[in-house]
């Protein structure tokens, strides 16, 4: 009984054929797609990558690290992945694509038109392709920027990690100046409650004694919420760092991009990929039409 071999039964007879046959073709256009694409890639402005790393540290307030009874937390510790997460949306914020923006004329320098319609869009569009915010495996963060101009990349990210710090401080003081107005609220009120109870208790000519302890505790409630209003206007009027520089960027000595070698492989494979299959579907239509 005959047996079918599987896997090892190709014959190689028709591939040699095509070769032998359209061997000059091939060669033809694999060594002018090799020339388009390599006058091509010299065309195309090379970009130059810079790249910041951070650390995001602990959000916790400073007031609660410092001034809390046996010093709760730790201010000095690194940020664990939450902070690490809230750095990232910081530094991807349009708070800051408009800090950046406005620093560096990135409009201009990109050269989108100031009557364009859709002049936003296109600036975001340009700069979310050359800035790119990503997390490292150890919970840092790494800002990296291509831009046609050494310089101005290593400064755009160096700008941006040092921002990071300006804009989570304004996030922190607008918490803390809410904070304070209501607390201080409260305390105007309690305060009010207290010398209204304390004219009544003098006014009276028996002593009151649950009366007595309605000061007591709204006196004490009030000496909290005045602990409580003074660690916060620490957070409110303090401006401290909420990242650890691990590398700043520095101007790259080697463009990123293009990589001339990689698109003159990829367009010339391409394009003798391309040659291949419209040549087997030309031969296997003309054997049909026989």
């Amino acid at each position: 009984m005959e047996q079918k071999g599987f896997g090892n039964d190709y014959d190689h007879t028709s591939t040699l054929r095509f070769l032998r046959r359209w061997w000059k073709l091939l060669l033809i256009v694999f060594v002018a797609s090799a020339a388009i694409s390599l006058l091509v890639s010299l065309l195309i402005t090379p970009r130059y990558k810079s790249t910041a790393v951070l650390f995001p540290t602990s959000s916790n307030r400073i007031s609660k690290a410092i001034l809390a009874d046996r010093y709760s937390l730790d201010f000095m510790d690194y940020g664990i992945e939450r902070d690490c997460e809230y750095a990232i949306q910081i530094l991807s914020s349009q708070s800051m694509e408009d800090a950046v923006c406005d620093r560096f004329g990135l409009a201009e320098h990109y050269g989108v038109a100031p009557n364009d319609p859709h002049r936003r869009f296109k600036l975001h569009d340009i700069y979310r392709g050359n800035v790119t915010v990503r997390r490292t495996d150890n919970l840092g963060v790494e800002v990296s920027v291509l831009d046609v101009d050494a310089q101005w990349a290593a400064d755009i990210a160096n700008f941006i990690a040092a921002n990071y710090d300006t804009l989570s401080n304004a996030i922190q003081s607008a918490r803390a100046h809410d904070a304070c107005t209501v607390m201080q609220g409260v305390c105007d009120t309690l305060e009010n409650d207290i010398r209204a109870l304390e004219d009544s208790m003098r006014n009276s000519t028996r002593y009151n004694v649950g009366r007595a302890q309605l000061i007591s505790r709204k006196c004490k409630e009030l000496a909290e919420l005045q602990t409580r209003l003074a660690e916060t206007k620490v957070d409110l009027e303090q401006q401290i760092s909420y990242k650890f520089w691990l590398d700043k960027a520095s101007p790259a000595d080697k463009k990123a991009y293009p990589k001339r070698l990689v698109i003159v492989l990829l367009s010339s494979l391409g394009a003798l990929a391309m040659c291949i299959l419209v040549l087997l579907i030309a031969g296997r239509t003309k054997k049909e039409t026989r």
